[in-house]
């Protein structure tokens, strides 16, 4: 048997896994790196997050990102190189996040690499005739292996198109085996660069769980702030704060197709961008909104992108509890908004669940590895939108 083979053969035999999960999401913010211990897989999983770091890019290399990301048109040189740039700098940060942690490659069994997206696809947003929903996630998990020499597990979201499903979210798998409950109906909200949420009925049953996008997180507000002011994010929203919510701009921000679809569903950057939110401004007649109002504005989309789907779980469902993580639980404008329309239902983050907030991402998709290379699929019901599926291609280092 090849070695890597018989090496991956015996992390598989293990009862415990060492895995680090990596994320970087739409907000091009930077790489959150999770250490995990995991034990068990499917419904005997039992998983310890060990340390986190959130690491920053550079601003230089935050526009090479850019330069590729959710556009139209690219220049494929520019594509390819920055395959393999992200890759070997999500190797060289994860090196360096292993001495601080006084580790050694050796010690840790596999990498979970989720990539940086750049261009999703879902079916609502038609491809070119003769063409099919896709995803393309880069940073080659090649490079990664062979920087850091541990096995890494990369590119999940291409299996989850390959058998039908839409390419995200994939929060579902982790969510259901981490965070179900035998009494209480748990929704698992992500706002980051787009939220999504994870519903959790009672009862730790896979009937009626899914997972779908809502719509616009973080990723209109911070552009805006970035094309506006030259500043990455609204730091705790307190611009928001200062502004008031235009009511016809906030109403033209949810005309599109999007809004009127049935969850599960899925959307991105390449909808929910400043074009779009130009677009409104113009159907409105806001083009002269100052910039506090237009973040307060945007801060309230976000929130009724989140709320009203959540209304709908609890007409069905009745009572609720919602546990949110990411990047836009800090933004408190943002958490005061939620709080104010969804007067009914108990919020909190999932620091109460044991589960770092801004760490959750990063974690699940150690939980995808653990699952690829020792677990099973998981049979969810078809409107769920989550195939069958395992998860992810494995690179080794040598």
């Amino acid at each position: 048997m090849n070695k890597n083979l018989a090496t991956l053969y015996h992390i598989a035999e293990q009862d415990t896994r060492v895995i680090i999960g990596l994320m970087s999401g739409t907000s091009l913010d930077g790489l959150d790196i999770a250490l995990t211990k995991i034990q068990g897989s499917g419904s005997n999983t039992r998983l310890e997050l060990l340390a986190f770091e959130s690491l920053e890019y550079s601003s230089a290399f935050r526009d090479e990102i850019r330069s590729v990301f959710s556009k139209e048109t690219v220049y494929t040189e520019m594509l390819c190189a920055m395959n393999a740039k992200i890759g070997i700098a999500h190797a060289e940060l994860v090196n360096k996040t292993l001495k601080k942690w006084k580790l050694k490659p050796e010690q840790i069994n596999l990498i979970a690499s989720h990539g940086q997206t750049v261009f999703h696809a879902p079916l609502g947003s038609p491809p070119p005739e003769g063409f099919t929903n896709s995803t393309l996630q880069i940073g080659d998990g090649d490079h990664i292996a062979m920087n850091t020499r541990i096995i890494t597990i990369s590119d999940f979201r291409q299996k989850h198109v390959a058998a039908g499903g839409e390419g995200a979210p994939l929060v579902i798998y982790g969510d259901y085996l981490l965070f179900g409950h035998s009494t209480e109906n748990r929704v698992l909200l992500n706002i980051g660069g787009i939220s999504n949420l994870t519903f959790l009925p009672a009862g730790r049953q896979v009937a009626g769980v899914f997972a779908t996008d809502v719509g616009s997180g973080n990723t209109l507000m911070n552009q805006y702030m970035q094309a506006a002011l030259s500043k990455p994010f609204d730091k705790d929203g307190e611009l928001a704060a200062d502004g008031e919510v235009n009511v016809a701009l906030l109403a033209a921000l949810f005309k599109h197709p999007f809004f009127e679809k049935v969850s599960p569903k899925t959307t991105g950057p390449e909808l929910f961008n400043l074009s779009y939110l130009e677009g409104a401004q113009l159907q409105s007649g806001t083009t002269d909104l100052g910039n506090a109002d237009v973040m307060a504005t945007l801060s309230m989309f976000t929130a009724r992108c989140i709320a009203d789907t959540i209304l709908q779980l609890s007409e069905n469902y009745g009572e609720l509890s919602l546990y949110v993580s990411g990047g836009g639980y800090l933004n408190k404008t943002l958490m005061n908004n939620l709080k104010t329309l969804l007067p009914g239902v108990a919020i909190d983050n999932t620091s109460v669940l044991g589960m770092n907030p801004e760490a959750k991402e990063a974690v699940l998709f150690a939980l995808l590895a653990n699952e690829t290379v020792a677990g099973s699929p998981i049979e969810f019901p078809e409107t769920s939108g989550a195939p069958a599926v395992c998860f992810g291609k494995v690179s080794f280092p040598d």
